[in-house]
């Protein structure tokens, strides 16, 4: 058998994704949580599954998700497609978090929105280095800015 023959096993490429991998079912319940989601948010698989999104959603921005959310399973369209999307989340000891995600509408048989998938990676360090990097740009940028001359009138 050629390496282009061989069948890929979902169930193991999930759990050895780096990335996690979090599937809810049209009520939000969530139905699959992979090893990456327990490392990177602390909540085991059977503190998981079942419960809703709010798991890791900062209470501030759980209004509007579920609204999307809803709204996303009722048309079947979601308007961010392929989008990468960088928001706030929190983790189980409630530690403030920046993730990115992708997500991908799953259907039924009958092509009706069945599921949300999302693949999730923590950019927490990503996202503190760049407002650093920022703060630091825009103190230079100030130290560097032409002064007004002084008024001696």
């Amino acid at each position: 058998m050629s390496r282009h023959d061989a069948a890929v096993d979902l169930n193991e490429l999930v759990g050895a994704m780096g990335d996690a991998v979090v599937v809810t079912d049209g009520g939000g319940a969530i139905t699959l949580w992979n090893p990456a989601a327990e490392r990177i948010f602390g909540f085991s698989q059977s503190e998981a599954l079942g419960r809703s999104l709010d798991l890791i959603i900062p209470e501030r921005l759980r209004g509007r998700h579920w609204e999307g959310f809803h709204k996303t399973m009722q048309t079947g369209h979601t308007r961010y497609g392929t989008d990468l999307l960088r928001v706030p989340a929190v983790d189980k000891a409630g530690r403030a978090m920046s993730i990115a995600f992708t997500v991908a509408l799953l259907r039924s048989e009958d092509g009706k929105p069945a599921a949300i998938a999302a693949i999730i990676r923590d950019e927490t360090a990503r996202f503190n280095d760049e407002r650093s990097l920022r703060k630091r740009l825009a103190e230079l940028e100030a130290q560097l800015a032409p002064r007004s001359p002084v008024s001696t009138s």
